[in-house]
């Protein structure tokens, strides 16, 4: 009996030892983790949304607590007949799902060098900006919101690495993302899901509140309002739900003086994803159901898989340039006072009232964000190859119409990768990537469009067509896409 007390006894030491040592470890690991992360800001030299910081469950709460959601809440629950409390917990999973976790670490440790790793491995990146120190007068405190164009899945890693020395940015993520660990890696860098599709007044209401919320906090986001990636080259009309929400923010005049819009324009010379977005294009859907996304699986590990290859047999060559230009700060306050001088303020407006202004006010924005799509070597190749009709080129024509165009682009102010250098080393950059991918083929003394690098060459001058002034028709008139993808959506709604 005593020797079992004395086991008893030493192993209920043992134990409250390994707990006190379990709580030692974890206090220490805990500040070693935050002093890393100190010094990682202090590294970096960049600033950090506070706001981020502040722990998810609390965000939830203040959401929770915002009478909108309360209406909708009671709202959902007399027309679906459900209790209440089940309600409640059906938009506190909602928020669930939304509600991000910002990882200092996680942020300018893993994403800075996997951006870095990887967009060094697929393109030259480059940056322009449309005037010299655009930020020189935005406030410090202020509240920025980036719009831009939507290429590739890619545009989140390289706006978010060409910004990493100024700001953290907090995306708005589409559900194509929901995978581990693309969830857990895109929630830590501080992004927060939407779903796109979703239709339901209640899980509406919580992320407008989510959003209101964080917009007030002076939290950076990216929204892409064309509402997904183009499946045709071509710019996308914008919608405004994740804009709007924002908006509601403004009603307090210290948020609206703060609010800022910043304009963006990407483009490449190879989105990785181009042709699965072709075909889906050619098959009038897009990419949902999970014999799709199963399709799409199989594409990029076949596509890892060969250039692995060509990484250990020595041919590796990268994709040409990933391009961004970042444009001037737009100034949401001026429009909102501008409105309140004429009558009814904005947020005053019914909703039906209210989104065809917002609608208006986007779309000129997102004009704005044409005009900054830069303007690489392959989209300026592919663009005066399609200004032919036929379908063998001469190399001395195709230099000549690539250097009207960049003339034409110039007087534009189109943002022209490498305006300066002789338009035959240009062309000589964008002739290995299409040569690379079967587009073209040399033969005598010009260039053959091959039958099934046409939809491609296309998909590459619709990035730019906008811009291209007298020769934009006759490009558009050469389209060798069936259907741009938001003219068939209108045509759906219609």
């Amino acid at each position: 009996m005593t020797g079992a007390l004395a086991t008893l006894a030493a192993g209920v030491v043992l134990l409250a030892g390994g707990a006190v040592a379990y709580m030692a470890t974890h206090r220490a690991a805990r500040w070693y983790l935050r002093r890393w992360a100190r010094r990682t800001l202090l590294r970096v030299r960049t600033r950090t949304d506070r706001d981020k910081l502040t722990q998810r469950a609390r965000v939830i709460a203040q959401v929770l607590e915002d009478p909108a959601v309360a209406d909708a809440v009671r709202a959902h629950a007399a027309q679906h007949g459900e209790p209440e409390e089940a309600t409640w917990r059906r938009a506190r999973r909602y928020l669930q799902e939304i509600v991000p976790f910002f990882s200092i670490l996680a942020y300018y440790r893993l994403g800075y060098w996997v951006s870095r790793a990887a967009l060094g491995l697929f393109y030259k990146v480059t940056v322009t900006v449309e005037r010299p120190d655009p930020f020189r007068d935005v406030p410090r405190d202020a509240t920025v919101i980036y719009l831009m164009n939507h290429r590739s899945n890619a545009d989140y890693v390289l706006v978010s690495y060409v910004l990493l020395g100024r700001v953290a940015i907090s995306w708005a993520v589409g559900e194509w993302a929901r995978a581990f660990p693309l969830e857990l890696l895109f929630k830590s860098f501080g992004s927060y899901f939407i779903r796109r599709r979703h239709r339901e007044p209640l899980y509406h209401a919580v992320l407008r509140g989510y959003v209101e919320r964080v917009t007030r906090g002076g939290v950076t986001q990216g929204i892409f309002p064309e509402g997904g990636l183009t499946r045709d080259g071509a710019l996308r009309p914008a919608k405004i739900g994740l804009l709007d929400y924002a908006l509601g923010a403004a009603r307090d005049p210290a948020v609206r003086r703060r609010l800022v819009v910043v304009p963006v324009g990407i483009n490449y010379d190879r989105v990785l994803e181009d042709r699965s977005l072709l075909r889906e294009l050619e098959s009038r859907t897009e990419a949902r159901g999970v014999g799709i996304r199963v399709g799409q699986a199989w594409e990029v590990g076949r596509f890892l898989l060969w250039n692995v290859g060509r990484l250990f047999l020595r041919r590796w060559r990268r994709y040409g340039q990933a391009a961004v230009t970042i444009g001037a700060p737009i100034p949401v306050a001026p429009w909102l006072d501008a409105m309140e001088a004429e009558g009814t303020p904005l947020h005053e407006r019914p909703r039906e009232a209210r989104l065809p202004v917002v609608q208006q006010w986007c779309d000129e924005v997102m004009a704005r964000v044409g005009q900054l799509v830069p303007v690489t070597p392959v989209p300026l190749a592919c663009a005066a190859l399609q200004s032919f009709d036929a379908e063998f080129v001469t190399r001395e024509a195709l230099l000549e119409r690539m250097a009207a165009m960049r003339d034409v682009l110039r007087e534009g102010n189109a943002s022209v990768l490498r305006a300066d250098r002789d338009i035959g080393e240009t062309w000589e950059r964008a002739e290995r990537m299409l040569r690379l991918r079967r587009m073209v083929v040399r033969t005598g003394r010009g260039y053959l469009l091959l039958p099934r690098g046409r939809p491609l060459v296309t998909y590459y001058a619709n990035s730019i067509v906008h811009l291209l002034g007298p020769y934009a028709d006759g490009v558009r008139a050469r389209d060798a896409l069936p259907l741009h993808d938001w003219e068939r959506e209108e045509r759906r709604r219609g």
